[in-house]
C-alpha cells in the first residue's frame, strides 16, 4: 500500500464507484475488496467494508462509512486533457452517468466525487499570463464543459 492514499468516504456502494472509476481512466485499477469482520454501525458482517483502487495514478481507498458524510467540491479530482475527444469521453462517462454538471469544466459522478475535466489547452493559456490568459478565462467563466476549439480562439484574441 502506498505511504499516502486518498480515502473516499461513500455510503455504501464504493466497490461500484471503484469499477468505475478503474474502467473509466487509463492508469488505474483495482485492488483488493475488504470484507467486515463483524456488524459496524452502518453495515453487517461480510459487507464490503474497503476497496484498494488506482485512479489515474492516484492510489485511494473507498470506504462504506454509511451516509454522515456527504462529498462537496472541497475536494476534487482533476484530469488533464490532450484534446476535445478526451474531455467529451471523460465529461460523458462523468455526467452522462448519472452525475451533474457545473460550471468551468467541473461535473460531479453519481456519487457526488466532483472532477474537474481540463484540457491542457486551458492550462497552457492561463499559463501564458496577461491578455491571452485573461480571454482563455474569460471564454471559460461563460463554459459548463471546456470547448477547446473556443479557448484556443480566446487565446488568440478572436
Amino acid at each position: 500500500m502506498a505511504k499516502n492514499t486518498i480515502c473516499l468516504w461513500f455510503d455504501h456502494d464504493a466497490e461500484a464507484a471503484a469499477r468505475f472509476y478503474t474502467s473509466t481512466f487509463p492508469d488505474s485499477v483495482m485492488g483488493a475488496v475488504h470484507r467486515a469482520p463483524s456488524d459496524y454501525p452502518s453495515g453487517k458482517a461480510g459487507d464490503v467494508l474497503t476497496v484498494d483502487f488506482t485512479v489515474a495514478g492516484i492510489p485511494c481507498l473507498g470506504l462504506n462509512g454509511g451516509p454522515v458524510f456527504k462529498h462537496n467540491e472541497a475536494f476534487s479530482f482533476q484530469i488533464m486533457t490532450e484534446d476535445q475527444q478526451e474531455t467529451d469521453r471523460y465529461w460523458d462517462a462523468i455526467a452522462g452517468n448519472g452525475g451533474q454538471t457545473s460550471a468551468c469544466g467541473w461535473c460531479k459522478d453519481k456519487w457526488g466525487i466532483s472532477w474537474q475535466i481540463t484540457p491542457r489547452a486551458l492550462t497552457e493559456a492561463m499559463a501564458a499570463g496577461g491578455a491571452e490568459a485573461k480571454r482563455a478565462f474569460d471564454a471559460m467563466m461563460d463554459m459548463t464543459k471546456i470547448d477547446v476549439a473556443a479557448i484556443e480562439k480566446a487565446r488568440r484574441g478572436g
